[in-house]
């Protein structure tokens, strides 16, 4: 896995197509979900190695993803790059 201090090109703003579902990949190495209106709605440490990321929540939950041609498959999600 990257190191988390480490910048990697999938730092910033991720969103479903509706905006319901945000993800902020933080460059330290942190994450901030939001869903609907509940900001901060799960937040937790992640991993990026190449295209694939790992999560790790707070509260214990894991997870992980994908990116494929700068879109983020995660979860039965996709996610998109916010301009």
């Amino acid at each position: 896995m990257t190191n988390p201090m480490l910048s990697h090109p999938y730092v910033g703003m991720w969103e479903t197509a509706d905006g319901r579902i945000r993800h902020h990949l933080l460059p330290n190495g942190r994450y901030d979900e939001a869903r609907g209106r509940r900001e901060s709605a799960y937040q937790g440490r992640y991993e990026v190695s190449g295209d694939h990321i790992e999560y790790w929540d707070d509260t214990g939950f894991t997870a992980d993803g994908d990116f494929v041609d700068d879109v983020l498959y995660h979860a039965g999600m996709v996610l998109y790059r916010k301009q």
